[in-house]
């Protein structure tokens, strides 16, 4: 006969889940306006950039990628009113100053012989931030309490990953002489102090690192 009096275990025994995850719901809420903020912006970029690059093939691949950052931005935006109960809008910010001077670099090259300098910005500095930043929060957020910020993560990951792919192919066509190899080299390394001096996407810490 089973003990009526007995509590039952909150999960099932083959069910091994913890419920605490890294973040707090405060934490979420910052994050995830942190990542809104960076996604419309790259929406931005790109989108400025389709009308003005020559080569066709990059023109399409752009014009296909501004809407994938244009629907993270929605997913995000929709995700913060349920985590705190406020305008989304006052949580849709930059981690810092040095971020927002890092998306200023990366939307700097305008003119239409720098297409190599664009596509470096966006597809070998900021799309593997952004990979990186959604695998950390994916890995820390607790799949019992957060169930709908780990969907919207898996989306916008499942993205990165094949808009990363698509400009690092383009890349490698682009990238045929070896003047070439040393433009996408020093437009990388440029970036990638900016964004080491801004701390990440979600600022000091984006991957858990010590503060």
């Amino acid at each position: 006969m089973t003990e009526t009096t007995k509590p039952r275990a909150p999960f099932a025994p083959w069910d091994r889940r913890e419920l605490p995850g890294l973040f707090t719901v405060e934490e979420t809420a910052r994050r995830v306006g942190n990542y809104k903020w960076a996604e419309m912006r790259l929406f931005e970029v790109l989108g400025g950039w389709v009308a003005t690059v020559p080569e066709l093939d990059v023109k399409l691949v752009l014009g296909r990628h501004t809407y994938h950052h244009a629907w993270h931005a929605e997913l995000w935006h929709k995700r913060l009113p349920e985590l705190r109960e406020m305008n989304p809008d006052r949580l849709t910010l930059p981690p810092n100053d040095a971020f927002v001077t890092f998306m200023d670099g990366i939307r700097e090259p305008e003119a239409p012989g720098d297409t190599i300098e664009k596509l470096v910005g966006v597809y070998r500095v900021l799309i593997p931030r952004f990979i990186g930043v959604y695998t950390y929060h994916l890995n820390g957020t607790s799949t019992i309490t957060d169930a709908p910020t780990i969907r919207s993560l898996k989306f916008a990951l499942q993205d990165e990953f094949d808009d990363w792919r698509d400009g690092e192919m383009l890349l490698q066509s682009l990238i045929d002489t070896p003047e070439k190899v040393e433009r996408a080299g020093r437009r990388q390394v440029e970036l990638e102090r900016l964004y080491l001096a801004s701390g990440g996407i979600a600022g000091p810490g984006s991957l858990g690192e010590p503060v």
